[in-house]
């Protein structure tokens, strides 16, 4: 685009809306518009008119008037088209924010039953998710930043625009968090085998001149799953024989601790850490830590490896596989060798115990303090 002003648009702003602001907050004809971005005029009118009647849309209202105070006040300022390295990478930290953020929350929006709910002249939203007779559980808190530029960028979407409205992740959403998640790995791929390549570096710089060798770098075993849905929400819906829940809301809340504390334990130089000695086809070994490499995040994967040891064979082969690697119970029953619809009464009792170990932990935590 022409307008200089353009350039200070940040980068996750659809091109429609750009458009939209060059024509509404700096005068720019459409012929103009459609004349730099090399399509006909006819193009760019329907997509003017299209952010136009997204405007009833609270959140799209109120990111196009941030945008259009931020960026469009003053268009002589700052001497044209200058742009420093500085604000470049305030742009670059301000993009690479939005996609972390982005990803956290679209992620929450995918589980069964959550909405983003936000309240007129609020600060935040919250992404709620309904648990049935239990009521809502609160699992993310979003700045209504973020929130204006999911609903811009039609991440989100609100059937029924009110005092508080209520938004669902669109299906252009679920096709950016499959991006973003591809993305997030990619990046840390990259970390990984850069860290690994400058350790060998360094390995190879402290050997002899007739020591050093050309050893291949092994690449760890990466797990994979959807996030779609964790197997203890979906399993927290069903009833047992007096009608509650299977799982209730304490012991969905052991399994993602457990699985929070899995997260962070693959931050580090390995990005995929070891575990298959818990798990029964994998052959048991030391629980230590030392007894296998990569330190990763040392106190969180110290607390998953006491957590997994508490519950013992068996116990914790089923939390590590449904809890950590989000494995169905179908495909868990299967590959552990049990007999059909066994593993869900299996697991509760195994996050029955890890409630325990960490209700165990606090307390000695408290008694410590």
């Amino acid at each position: 685009m022409e307008n200089n002003m353009a350039f200070t648009i940040p980068a996750w702003v659809p091109e429609g809306a750009q458009r939209y602001l060059a024509h509404t907050e700096t005068g720019q004809s459409i012929r103009d518009i459609a004349r730099s971005a090399g399509c006909h005029a006819s193009t760019i009118l329907r997509q003017i008119r299209r952010i136009e009647m997204r405007r009833d849309d609270p959140l799209v209202d109120a990111a196009l008037q941030s945008l259009a105070e931020t960026h469009f006040t003053d268009p002589d300022a700052g001497g044209g088209d200058t742009f420093t390295t500085t604000q470049e990478e305030t742009a670059a930290a301000r993009d690479e924010e939005f996609n972390r953020e982005a990803l956290r929350i679209l992620r929450r929006l995918c589980e069964t039953g959550s909405v983003l709910a936000v309240a007129e002249e609020m600060d935040k939203a919250v992404v709620v998710r309904d648990t049935g007779d239990t009521g809502a559980t609160r699992t993310a808190v979003v700045e209504c930043r973020i929130a204006q530029a999911l609903a811009l960028k039609d991440w989100i979407s609100c059937d029924n625009p009110g005092r508080i409205s209520r938004y669902r992740i669109s299906s252009a959403g679920r096709a950016a968090l499959s991006c973003l998640i591809a993305e997030a790995e990619n990046k840390a791929r990259e970390r990984s085998e850069f860290g690994m390549a400058e350790a060998q570096a360094t390995f190879q710089a402290q050997l002899a001149p007739g020591q050093r060798t050309s050893a291949k770098a092994v690449r760890p075993r990466r797990i994979r799953y959807s996030a779609a849905e964790s197997p203890l929400i979906a399993l927290a819906r069903r009833r047992d024989q007096d009608g509650k829940p299977f799982l209730d809301e304490s012991l969905v809340a052991a399994g993602e601790r457990l699985r929070e504390d899995f997260e962070l334990a693959q931050i580090g130089p390995q990005v995929a850490q070891n575990w298959d000695h818990f798990l029964t086809a994998g052959g048991r070994g030391s629980f230590k830590s030392e007894a296998h490499g990569g330190r990763g995040s040392s106190d969180a994967r110290d607390r998953v490896e006491r957590a997994l040891s508490d519950l013992g064979p068996g116990l914790s082969d089923v939390a590590l596989r449904c809890c950590c690697y989000l494995e169905g119970l179908e495909l868990a029953e299967k590959r552990m060798g049990w007999s059909a619809r066994s593993g869900k009464i299996v697991l509760r009792i195994a996050l029955q115990r890890l409630k325990r170990h960490y209700e165990c932990q606090s307390e000695r935590n408290r008694m410590i303090g």
